[in-house]
C-alpha cells in the first residue's frame, strides 16, 4: 500500500494581515493561515486582546487601532514593512433596527462602515500586496430576503458584491474577494443575540441542510482557499450551511 505524498502548506512563506484578528473569524483565519505556513500580523482595537491572540496563534506582530478610522488604516499600511501577500478584514458589525425604532445617528454611522473599510484597505494596502495576493472582506447573506428590521443590512448585502467587483478591476493584479456568511457562531453573534443565542443555535441545527451551525473555522477554511487560489477575484463566496434555502 502506497503512502500518500505529503502536502505542502498552501501559504508557505507568505504573509497575511488580519484586520479584526483578535477574536472570531479573524482569529480563526489567522490560526488556519499559520497552519498553512504563513506569517500573520494581527490588528484590532484592544491591545490586551491582541496580545492574547498573538500568543495563541504565534503572530509575528500586532497593531491596535480602530479599523473604521481611515487615517489609522493609512498610517498602519504606510509603516508596514512589505511586501505582504494577503489582507483579510473582518472588522465591523451590522446595524439592525425596525424603521420605528431606528436611531438615525447610529444608522448614519453604520451605513458607510463596511464599504468605507473596503475602500480604505484597497487604497492603502494594495500597493503593499504582491501581485496575485488578495484583499478579502466579509459580507453577509442573511439580509437578502426582505424582513422587518434588516433594511440597512439589506442595502449593504446588495452593495458589497458590486464594490468588490469594481475594486478587483481597479487594484489588479491584486485580487479582491468577498465572503458572504450567514449566521456564524462567534462572539459577535453572541453579543448581537444576547439571551436568544442558544435558541438561534437550536433553530439552525434543526433547519440547516448541514445539520449543524457554521463556525468561524468553516469561514477560515474558505478564506485560506481564496488566498491560495490565484484564479479567484472580483467574486462573492457564500457560506451559510444552506441557510438561504430554508429562510426563516
Amino acid at each position: 500500500m502506497s503512502t500518500p505524498a505529503a502536502r505542502e502548506p498552501e501559504l508557505l512563506g507568505q504573509t497575511v494581515v488580519v484586520i479584526g484578528g483578535s477574536a472570531g473569524i479573524g482569529l480563526e483565519t489567522a490560526r488556519r493561515a499559520r497552519i498553512e505556513g504563513a506569517e500573520v500580523i494581527l490588528t484590532g482595537r484592544s491591545p490586551e486582546r491582541l496580545t492574547d491572540a498573538a500568543a495563541e496563534v504565534g503572530a509575528s506582530s500586532t497593531a491596535a487601532f480602530d479599523a473604521n478610522d481611515t487615517g489609522a488604516i493609512e498610517d498602519f499600511f504606510a509603516h508596514l514593512e512589505g511586501p505582504i501577500d494577503h489582507v483579510m478584514a473582518t472588522a465591523g458589525s451590522p446595524y439592525y433596527s425596525s424603521l420605528a425604532d431606528m436611531d438615525f445617528d447610529e444608522a448614519r454611522r453604520a451605513l458607510p462602515e463596511h464599504p468605507m473599510l473596503m475602500v480604505g484597505v484597497a487604497r492603502h494596502a494594495a500597493g503593499k500586496v504582491r501581485a496575485g495576493g488578495t484583499l478579502l472582506f466579509m459580507g453577509g447573506t442573511g439580509a437578502r430576503h426582505p424582513s422587518v428590521g434588516i433594511g440597512l443590512a439589506s442595502a449593504m448585502t446588495a452593495a458589497l458584491p458590486a464594490l468588490t467587483a469594481s475594486l478587483a478591476l481597479e487594484v489588479a493584479p491584486v485580487r479582491v474577494n468577498l465572503i458572504a456568511a450567514g449566521f456564524v457562531d462567534t462572539p459577535l453573534s453572541a453579543r448581537l443575540l444576547g439571551d436568544r443565542l442558544d435558541e438561534r443555535r437550536s433553530e439552525l441545527r434543526d433547519a440547516l441542510p448541514i445539520g449543524r451551525v457554521v463556525g468561524p473555522d468553516d469561514v477560515a477554511a474558505l478564506a485560506v482557499h481564496i488566498m491560495s487560489n490565484t484564479a479567484l477575484t472580483g467574486a462573492t463566496y457564500d457560506i451559510d450551511g444552506g441557510q438561504q434555502l430554508v429562510v426563516r
